[in-house]
């Protein structure tokens, strides 16, 4: 069986803009119902529910660009515990968030639903 080609999301479509009320946490919550990639191991396609949310600092992520990279996956072949954690690792470099959750809820394959969530906390500074 051949494997799907390799096409590596890029990290560069993310954006982000200045967080128009830093002094304040406040929760963003954004919902991708509609993502998918390829299965490394029969290069089916795996279907997946995005849950991403945060608490910016300095930057918030810009929607458009996104969507744009949440596509990027759809020829690549990666497993969901990966594919997850890239999501959360590419989030983090492009706005530094005080806090983020990413959730990939995967669709039914083979009688099996797989659910991944991954968690960052920024380290606050302790000096005042």
């Amino acid at each position: 069986m051949s494997s799907p080609e390799k096409v590596e999301p890029q990290r560069a479509i993310l954006e982000s803009f200045a967080n128009p009320n830093p002094q304040r946490d406040y929760e963003i919550d954004m919902h991708c119902p509609e993502f998918t990639c390829l299965c490394p191991k029969t290069g089916q396609p795996d279907f997946a529910d995005f849950r991403i949310t945060y608490v910016a600092d300095e930057k918030c992520i810009e929607l458009k660009s996104l969507k744009i990279y949440m596509w990027s996956f759809r020829d690549r072949g990666a497993f969901h515990e990966a594919v997850t954690n890239q999501i959360m690792d590419d989030l983090i470099a492009v706005c530094d968030p005080r806090y983020m959750q990413v959730q990939g809820a995967f669709y039914v394959r083979g009688g099996i639903t797989t659910t991944i969530t991954v968690e960052h906390h920024k380290e606050r500074s302790t000096e005042a």
